[in-house]
């Protein structure tokens, strides 16, 4: 297909590899913020190909993973109401709750349904203006300008029935907790490039500059994923610690003004909790004072929640870039796609659903012969 598999040619590879080898003198850990990354990267045995030094390690990226079981729960229980339509995204259905999924809310008889945009959700208000219709919006700075939008648009239009159940979080103050962590171990980031064409790079370089490492705005095809490692690596075997753009195909300094102007009108940055990771100060966007009224958790009043997070599970380990997927116990056992104990084994971006789909079950093997 035009414009990917370009992307992906054998060839362009492999000099790739030969130039990441050619300039490793001594051991990196770089990672990969995003889990779409994380996917590009085990789908092509990226990981497996390269220098036994560089060791890439997965991040906290994938945006259903980080969202937090409390938001969960309240979705479950605002879902439950029989004046209510539910709507999501279909990958967080089968998420998992304290106790139960949105399927099975679904199936005990919510009215829950898979939109592919909110403002599918705001069409299903418009035509059922005696129901409350709510949108479950979750995500990184990458899908906040589009529920952003809905609201404002709700808004001018006065339809009162519409409301949004909002988790969305931002990149940068989570690179700013991995790098304060005690246990962390990353020397270099792969920073997520659909989020810089959002908001461009201006957040990044005094993250580069107070923590002295390498920030790589990077694609998600192979030949973009090694482009982003190779100028990685040449930063920390020079000693430097800049922020470069290897995606300026899709991403500007300044992003896209008008989604960062859409969000400084609807959303505020507020401190926001990340599932198996914990709060994390100035990391989330909640709706503003002006939007208020179309706060799911403010009209429907839920609170009371309890949660309880599976015992065996160690996804948190998984999003902070702790342990591989296979190091957990309940990995491809007790947890798989159709009975996960985590979201990471439920999201199309999450570690342990790509380890799981590409048969990566037991540890990396460096004998890998092709990244196509």
């Amino acid at each position: 297909m035009k414009y990917l598999d370009e992307f992906s040619d054998p060839v362009l590879a492999k000099r790739l590899f030969d130039d990441i080898r050619a300039v490793t003198t001594r051991p990196w850990s770089l990672m990969e913020v995003c889990g779409g990354q994380t996917h590009s990267i085990i789908r092509h045995g990226i990981d497996q190909l390269l220098p036994e030094e560089i060791q890439l390690i997965h991040g906290p990226g994938c945006p259903v993973c980080v969202t937090p079981l409390e938001i969960i729960d309240k979705a479950l229980e605002i879902a439950s109401r029989p004046d209510v339509i539910f709507c999501s995204f279909g990958d967080m259905l089968r998420v998992p709750g304290s106790g139960r999924d949105l399927f099975k809310v679904k199936s005990e008889g919510a009215d829950v349904r898979v939109v592919y945009s909110p403002l599918d959700a705001l069409k299903i208000a418009q035509e059922n203006p005696d129901r409350q219709v709510v949108f479950f919006g979750i995500g990184f700075e990458t899908t906040a300008p589009p529920n952003a939008m809905t609201v404002h648009q709700a808004k001018k239009l006065g339809i009162t029935n519409f409301s949004l159940l909002v988790s969305h979080v931002r990149v940068p103050p989570a690179i700013d907790a991995i790098m304060n962590s005690p246990d962390c171990r990353v020397q270099a980031f792969l920073a997520a490039g659909h989020v810089c064409t959002v908001m461009g790079t201006a957040e990044y370089p005094e993250l580069a500059e107070r923590h002295r490492v390498p920030i790589v705005v990077t694609g998600f095809e192979p030949l973009d994923i090694l482009e982003g490692i190779r100028r990685a690596v040449r930063q920390l075997e020079s000693g430097r610690h800049t922020v470069e753009n290897a995606y300026p195909r899709a991403v500007q300094a300044d992003g896209s003004p008008a989604a960062r102007a859409m969000l400084a009108d609807v959303f505020e940055v507020t401190d926001r909790a990340w599932r198996g990771i914990g709060t994390i100060p100035q990391s989330g966007w909640r709706l503003s004072p002006k939007y208020r009224d179309y706060d799911a958790e403010h009209r429907f009043s839920v609170t009371g929640i309890e949660t309880e997070e599976s015992t065996v599970c160690r996804s948190g380990e998984v999003l902070q870039g702790l342990i591989k997927p296979h190091e957990c116990a309940a990995f491809g056992k007790e947890c798989t796609p159709r009975n996960p104990l985590g979201a990471t084994m439920v999201s199309s971006e999450g570690a342990c659903a790509a380890y799981y789909l590409y048969r990566r079950l037991d540890a990396p093997n460096k004998e890998a012969s092709s990244v196509v």
